[in-house]
């Protein structure tokens, strides 16, 4: 996402849960489930706007993500948009967890398959196509992939930072890595990194886990300046 400048996409993704947040807070189920509709819902808008009008896919995200915040926010109950905006990491139990990280395997197995076709794509869609790689299909499938990643994460920082959960460990590796294998491996160490410093300065201060996590990411970008590749 950050080689393709989209890591800014996840931002307004993020946004887009939060009508189905807003639901889930109100019937009592999981927040990610909630969310999860609207995202996909917004994913296949985003693609098919693409299709139609050849507009960058940032300028179509601002479009669809404005109206479901417009949505949210008609019926977010004040008393739990705390909740729905910066996560709250105390509403997630054991088994949850437990689905969170089998589906981010799952999603990191179908990465790794796809992984050469979308640098392929990346950095020429004539080149890709020229080697008969499908490039529409390939891009719905890469959006889909951030669509879920957004919403598992929007259980733990909300639907406000989820960009920075996805940008910021990225930025870092970049700047500590020499080649792409170090920068993948590199964004996921930082990643874990990140959570659970957030989440044990959570346990020491009581303050929310999403903004606390995000911090600390923030922290070893800056931390990543001083030894720069």
């Amino acid at each position: 996402m950050l080689s393709k400048r989209m890591v800014l996409v996840a931002g307004p993704l993020g946004h887009l849960t939060l009508p189905g947040i807003a639901l889930a807070l109100l019937y009592g189920f999981n927040m990610s489930l909630g969310a999860a509709p609207f995202v996909f819902l917004g994913i296949i808008s985003i693609w098919l706007l693409e299709l139609r009008t050849k507009l960058p896919m940032e300028s179509l995200t601002a479009v669809v993500f404005a109206s479901g915040v417009a949505i949210a926010f008609l019926f977010l109950p004040i008393d739990q948009a705390e909740a729905a905006l910066v996560g709250d990491i105390t509403k997630i139990n054991f088994l949850e967890t437990s689905i969170s990280v089998a589906v981010a395997l799952s999603l990191s197995f179908i990465v790794k398959i796809i992984y050469p076709k979308m640098v392929l794509i990346n950095i020429s869609e004539d080149l890709a196509q020229s080697e008969s790689i499908n490039v529409k299909k390939y891009n719905l499938i890469y959006l889909f992939l951030i669509a879920i990643i957004v919403s598992l994460g929007v259980k733990v920082v909300g639907g406000l930072l989820t960009a920075a959960l996805v940008a910021i460990p990225a930025a870092s590796a970049r700047n500590l890595s020499r080649n792409l294998s170090q920068y993948v491996f590199g964004s996921t160490i930082i990643g874990v990194i990140s959570s659970f410093g957030g989440i044990f300065l959570f346990k020491l201060t009581g303050l929310p886990s999403g903004p606390l996590i995000i911090l600390v990411s923030t922290t070893i970008f800056l931390g990543s300046l001083f030894f720069k590749k």
